[in-house]
C-alpha cells in the first residue's frame, strides 16, 4: 500500500474528515482541497493512537480560481460552509489571490501561484503541504507535490519556498508539535 493509499484509507475511516470533504465538495468549486493542518492532525493523531481528534484551529479549504480573487468571495464561501456545518472552524482561501495580500500579512511579496498544486507546494512545512479532494463519484485524490514522507515519518521540516527560518521557528513554537505528538521530530533549518 502506498502512502497515498494509506492517507485515503485514514480519511475514509474518519467521519469528521469525510464530512468536511463532503461539505466542501457541495460548493462546486474549481480545483479544491482540504489540507494543511487538518491532514496533519488526521495522520499524526492516528499514528499516535489518539482516540479523539486533537485540537484544530481551522479546517483549511484551498481552491484555485483566477476568475474571482476577491476576499468577499472567500468570506461568502466560508459563511456557506459555516451555515452547512455550524461549529466547524472553516478557513477558505482562493490560492489564485494569495499574492494580492501576502506581503501585507507576512512582510514579503510572493509571485502569483499558477495552480492548486503550486499553492500546496508552497505551504510552510513539507508535512502540511498536502491536501485531499473528494470527487462526485466518491474517489479521493491526494495532492502532495512534496511527497508524503515527512507526513507519515512525523517530521516537521521547513519548506523554504515561502517561509523564512525565523517565521518557521515561530510557527513551530506556537504549534507545540512535540508536546501534542511526542513522536514527532522537528528539523531546525
Amino acid at each position: 500500500m502506498t502512502d497515498a493509499d494509506r492517507l485515503a484509507a485514514l480519511a475514509r475511516a474518519t467521519p469528521w474528515f469525510m464530512d468536511a470533504l463532503a461539505h466542501v465538495r457541495a460548493l462546486c468549486l474549481p480545483a479544491w482541497c482540504v489540507g494543511a493542518g487538518a491532514v496533519r492532525n488526521l495522520v499524526w493523531d492516528a499514528l499516535h493512537g489518539h482516540a479523539t481528534p486533537s485540537s484544530l484551529p481551522d479546517i483549511d479549504v484551498a481552491f484555485f480560481d483566477e476568475a474571482d480573487c476577491s476576499p468577499a468571495r472567500d468570506a461568502a464561501l466560508q459563511a456557506r460552509l459555516a451555515a452547512a456545518a455550524p461549529g466547524t472552524p472553516w478557513e477558505v482561501t482562493n490560492q489564485a489571490g494569495v499574492h494580492l495580500w501576502f506581503e501585507q500579512h507576512f512582510g514579503h511579496a510572493v509571485a502569483p501561484l499558477r495552480s492548486l498544486e503550486d499553492a500546496v507546494a508552497s505551504w510552510p512545512e513539507f508535512a502540511t503541504a498536502v491536501g485531499l479532494r473528494l470527487d462526485d463519484d466518491g474517489r479521493l485524490h491526494v495532492i502532495a507535490p512534496l511527497g508524503l514522507d515527512d507526513l507519515f515519518g512525523m517530521v516537521v521540516r521547513r519548506n523554504p519556498a515561502r517561509v523564512s527560518l525565523q517565521a518557521y521557528r515561530q510557527r513551530v513554537a506556537s504549534k507545540r508539535y512535540t508536546q501534542r505528538w511526542p513522536r514527532v521530530t522537528v528539523v531546525d533549518c
